[in-house]
């Protein structure tokens, strides 16, 4: 079968391959310290210089993505990071069985709204590195953009995914919704992309309520439980594992101050502030910002009624300053972006804005494919 959105031949580049040998396996030398590792060291050295993905251990493997969380620049919520559960899949490659193994990161990340941090990490590129395993979807649970006459009914980011997934004979429900869970789009060594259905009731979905306001509910928004990011690469000893899904678990301004506010997503704020009977006639009024709070209101509120775990952009703030204290204390820097860690809600009521950030280099890490 032809396709043309065949990924064969088209291996992952990445910066990640200037790293020196001496640098791919350093995070070795923390997680074995005193024991002896020098054969695997020799080992592991030989399967890089032939560009190889080195046999690491399950118990290494593990530590290098609890590392790569701790290094990864973009994360404020890294404070936890040896809590981070690594589910080593490296023998998974077929397209059908990655789908059933992400079932279950899905039900052991929600953890019935005890949300869990999980990393599962299936087979690298082939010997050859012309092949490799990839989720086409941004995040496992997301909602379908429909594009008609260049109108998105949904989500505007997924139009794209959207289109895929049609084209590869998904059929969407009947009644299509803003807020409809796209199917898992995978390929494996063949670089040919199939749909997968999610199966109806795997996702845990928030009904998005207010406290005080009764007509929120008559928006019908809602949102999921977890954050599972997809299309990361997974950079540990020299090899990027394409298809490596991880989650961490949600700030809620990711969802009120990005997903469901910004222009060019879901652009609640006009609709929110109408409801609010706000004047809107100029920005003088601040008709956004006092929308933009109710609504991140209305999720904190939600998720803490669903019993969905949730933090908040104050908590979370407090908890990487935590964290910088900690790395500190163990004489390692930080690479922090601080365009990324400030929250996009009042940031500067938050100290990690009045925090001097530097960014570099580290692995292992997580990169976007």
């Amino acid at each position: 079968m032809n396709c043309p959105f065949n990924h064969k031949g088209t291996s992952p580049k990445s910066i990640e391959e200037t790293f020196t040998l001496d640098e791919e396996l350093q995070f070795l030398r923390e997680v074995h310290k005193a024991q002896d590792y020098e054969e695997r060291l020799k080992l592991y050295s030989t399967a890089i210089l032939n560009k190889e993905a080195p046999a690491l251990t399950s118990d290494e493997l593990t530590w290098a993505g609890r590392i790569a969380w701790r290094n990864h620049s973009k994360c404020i919520g890294r404070l936890f990071w040896r809590s981070l559960i690594v589910r080593d899949k490296r023998s998974v490659e077929k397209a059908e069985d990655i789908s059933e193994n992400l079932k279950e990161h899905l039900l052991l990340a929600q953890n019935e709204g005890n949300v869990r941090s999980v990393l599962t990490v299936f087979a690298p590129p082939n010997k050859s590195n012309e092949g490799f395993p990839r989720i086409w979807n941004n995040q496992l649970c997301a909602y379908a953009g429909y594009n008609k006459n260049g109108k998105i009914l949904g989500d505007p980011k997924n139009a794209k995914v959207t289109e895929l997934a049609l084209k590869l004979g998904w059929i969407p429900p009947k009644d299509r919704s803003p807020f409809d869970l796209l199917p898992w789009i995978i390929s494996g060594y063949d670089g040919i992309p199939h749909v997968f259905d999610i199966p109806k009731d795997l996702v845990k979905e928030v009904l998005i309520r207010h406290p005080k306001f009764i007509w929120f509910e008559e928006l019908k928004l809602k949102w999921y439980a977890v954050p599972v990011v997809s299309d990361m690469k997974f950079h540990v000893a020299g090899a990027d594992y394409t298809a490596a899904p991880f989650n961490g678990w949600y700030m809620g301004t990711e969802i009120g101050a990005r997903d469901l506010s910004d222009e060019n997503r879901y652009n609640l704020l006009p609709i929110i502030a109408e409801k609010l009977e706000l004047d809107r006639t100029c920005s003088r009024t601040l008709w956004k910002d006092r929308a933009l709070l109710e609504l991140n209101l209305a999720i904190l509120y939600s998720y803490d009624l669903a019993g969905v775990k949730i933090v908040d952009h104050h908590t979370a703030s407090l908890e990487f300053i935590k964290f910088n204290k900690k790395e500190k204390s163990q004489g390692r820097d930080v690479s922090a972006r601080w365009d990324w860690i400030i929250p996009p809600m009042s940031p500067a009521t938050t100290e990690v804005f009045h925090t001097p950030m530097s960014e570099f280099r580290a692995t292992p890490n997580f990169k976007s494919n």
